[in-house]
């Protein structure tokens, strides 16, 4: 679906959230729309990030042992999407101008829309920026008050317009992401330390994926091998930080 000439994108993952409301079960959903599972996690992971907010939830409990659910925000996505999707272009403008949240899943679909390998997307707006000798110091405030901090050369500052207040999003790959337990009184220089609950780890043949909850539907992913996940008893509750250096961050700025 295209308005303007600007792709909305983000079909697959909001057909993937359809599919969860109707079946209640990701596994389900995933298959539904031809996606693997990991896959499909990966995009809800994704989506919560880019929310700021949960728009799926696990249920406990039940016939069927528990199962997952929409949350009221990710049916709201769902039925902004359509009617975005459905109406003519003049429409859909009146529609943003007007309607509650219209404008706010417009936004959203166009984010979800972009595509990268890194694994951790981030969405937030510019809260500090320090000019530096050579490089600038950009300062991300992202949903749950978290912040991120970037190293990025003046000429990338300044091609991409940033300054407090505008809006941007910060991309990580899981791999440069060091996880931390007990680590009481360390000290290290990367400028990065988000502290939370594992809420998932998927081993592999030679690395294990860990999903790192920081903040109601904010997560951080971390790419760890077998050897360290293991030493680190890393399992599901376990409090952990994500350690990440400020140069391992790449921003970028809505188009």
């Amino acid at each position: 679906m295209t308005v303007g000439g600007t792709n909305f994108g983000g079909k697959g993952r909001i057909g993937l959230l359809a599919q969860i409301a109707e079946s209640g079960s990701i596994s389900k959903a995933a298959r539904a729309i031809g996606m693997s599972y990991k896959a499909a996690w990966d995009a809800i992971d994704l989506m919560n990030n880019l929310a700021g907010q949960p728009l799926v939830e696990r249920v406990v409990g039940g016939k069927g042992g528990g199962g997952t659910r929409l949350t009221r925000r990710g049916q709201q996505l769902i039925d902004n999407f359509n009617i975005l999707e459905n109406e003519h272009r003049r429409f859909v403008e009146q529609l943003c101008a007007q309607a509650d949240g219209i404008a706010d899943d417009y936004l959203l679909i166009r984010r979800m829309s972009m595509k990268t390998s890194a694994r951790n997307q981030f969405q937030g707006k510019v809260s500090a920026f320090h000019r530096g000798a050579v490089n600038d110091e950009i300062e991300l405030e992202i949903p749950g008050g978290h912040r991120i901090v970037a190293t990025i050369t003046h000429e990338s500052s300044e091609s991409l317009g940033l300054k407090v207040g505008s809006e941007a999003f910060a991309l990580v790959k899981a791999s440069s992401v060091i996880l931390a337990t007990g680590n009481d009184g360390m000290r290290l220089s990367a400028r990065n330390h988000l502290a939370g609950n594992i809420t998932r780890v998927q081993p592999g043949a030679v690395n294990t994926e860990v999903t790192l909850e920081i903040g109601t539907g904010v997560t951080v992913a971390a790419v760890v091998t077998n050897e360290s996940a293991q030493e680190l008893a890393l399992a599901e509750g376990q409090r952990a930080e994500a350690i990440f250096k400020a140069s391992s961050v790449i921003i970028g700025v809505p188009a």
